[in-house]
């Protein structure tokens, strides 16, 4: 091509002609790149890339419930009777001095006592909050971790570093890293699903959808949302005088004509686009018939306590089972509301009954099914909170934390009635087992037989991995 200017050509015109024939050279080479990708993209979708798997699969799937807003391990699953027994005494300056607050930066730190009593469940006796007396009952099913911390003390950084291991935008989430790693075994469903709950009362902070993302992976790997009410997917249903087999066709066509442009220019996002039109003429067969709760009996929805339909916790809870027992293989579920900086004695009741009665019969159901053992559960918010209290008397809560926090884990290999890890004696900072979001991580990963330090893609001249460029140790002391 000839790139220098002609007597009839404008500037415009000959730097509009050098912009394309660079671009085209540029193009060739990101493709080239990014061949890799293209090729794991157009493998079946019961396979992902890390085939043969080096390590045993203990998990073959992972549900992830996640508190959003950071609920308290004080009024959870953290009992510090040295805390209460110093409320509302200043908080020793040897433990806060020059650490990183959120909201109390700079005012007077005082120590605010558990709001709820603990109480003992289970064979070990293990100490929980009484306002889960449902989740007390499978505590032998469950290992509590104490000691998780976590690099964000503000929630969107913080979901983001939760979810893909960095608190800057753009990186693919853990769903989508497994979804790309082992694929999924459902032939008519997303290998990755999102479900997102709010109980009734306060407007909570929004869910931002990148943090389902597939980031620099191929989109198709990326997390689907389903709605709690209404149809579970948006236009599920066909226009009027339009049949399956009139959109199956047009399905096939659209199909063909992009596998030819594709052959042609060798772009991953074509396969992407193939894969997304074929799972969208699967779903309006398979997601009504996933979201008909009428197969299940009294006594299943007695156990998680739903409507069916009904949007809540609860119900995300059970369509969770259900779509586990699909071959779904990352389920993450969002329940908002828990960012208590205030009213947190008012609210923090409403949250646990929420959930607690859900997060137990999902336990119970997986268990009564035979899948709690290749089932991989996952319990935690996205920081903990301090043990100093925030807000006005009468409007009492506490302030995001990032030292501390709580969490729970039950099944996929994981050790049953244990506790892990502990915090100080005002519950400030970690001090045993100390766990970080890398190497919980990095645990998940090696459950469901990866290897999380060999688990990489390529991006921006890098080895890219779920578990950061420092990488996660898995948590040897929680496995069976």
């Amino acid at each position: 091509m000839n790139y220098f200017p002609t007597p009839f050509q404008t500037r415009r015109a000959f730097l509009g002609r050098v912009s394309h024939g660079v671009g085209a050279v540029a193009l060739a080479s990101l493709l080239e790149k990014s061949s890799s990708l293209h090729a794991a993209s157009a493998r079946p979708a019961a396979r992902g890339v890390v085939y043969p798997l080096p390590l045993p699969q203990k998990a073959k799937r992972v549900i992830w419930l996640t508190m959003a807003g950071g609920p308290s391990q004080f009024e959870t699953f953290d009992p510090k009777p040295k805390l209460a027994e110093l409320h509302g005494e200043a908080m020793p300056e040897s433990l806060t001095r020059g650490q990183q607050l959120a909201q109390l930066q700079g005012q007077r730190l005082v120590c605010h006592a558990p709001q709820f009593p603990f109480a003992k469940f289970g064979k070990n006796q293990t100490e929980i909050c009484s306002l889960f007396p449902h989740i007390g009952s499978v505590v032998d099913d469950i290992c509590i971790i104490r000691s998780m911390t976590t690099d964000a003390i503000n929630h969107d950084p913080a979901h983001m570093f939760m979810n893909t291991g960095s608190q800057i935008a753009g990186r693919p989430s853990m769903g989508a890293w497994v979804n790309y790693g082992l694929g999924s075994e459902a032939e008519n469903l997303p290998g990755f699903v999102v479900m997102v709950s709010t109980g009734p009362g306060r407007s909570p902070q929004p869910i931002a959808t990148r943090q389902w993302s597939s980031g620099f992976l191929p989109s198709r790997f990326q997390g689907v949302q389903l709605n709690g009410r209404g149809d579970a997917v948006h236009y599920l249903t066909n226009p009027g005088r339009v049949s399956r087999a009139q959109q199956g066709a047009d399905v096939q066509a659209i199909t063909a004509l992009n596998r030819q442009h594709d052959a042609f220019v060798h772009d991953p996002e074509i396969a992407t686009r193939i894969a997304q039109y074929e799972m969208a003429f699967q779903m309006q067969a398979s997601v009504p018939e996933l979201t008909d709760l009428r197969g299940e009996d009294a006594r299943t929805l007695a156990l998680y306590g739903c409507t069916p339909g009904d949007g809540s916790f609860a119900a995300n809870c059970l369509l969770a089972r259900r779509l586990a027992e699909r071959g779904v293989r990352f389920i993450q579920l969002y329940h908002r509301d828990w960012d208590h900086h205030s009213l947190l004695k008012e609210e923090l009741p409403l949250r646990a009954k929420e959930v607690d009665q859900a997060c137990a019969a999902l336990i119970t159901d997986l268990k009564q099914r035979g899948m709690l053992d290749d089932t991989l559960v996952v319990w935690t918010g996205e920081f903990g909170r301090t043990p100093m209290s925030q807000g006005n008397k009468g409007t009492v809560g506490r302030d995001h934390h990032n030292k501390s926090m709580s969490m729970w884990l039950a099944g996929g290999g994981v050790q049953r009635g244990r506790v892990y890890g502990a915090t100080d004696e005002l519950g400030y900072a970690a001090m045993e087992n100390i766990c970080t979001v890398h190497d919980l991580h990095a645990t998940m990963l090696h459950q469901l037989g990866i290897r999380p330090d060999a688990f990489t893609v390529k991006f921006q001249g890098l080895d890219a991995k779920l578990t950061g460029v420092e990488g996660g140790g898995v948590i040897q002391g929680i496995l069976a």
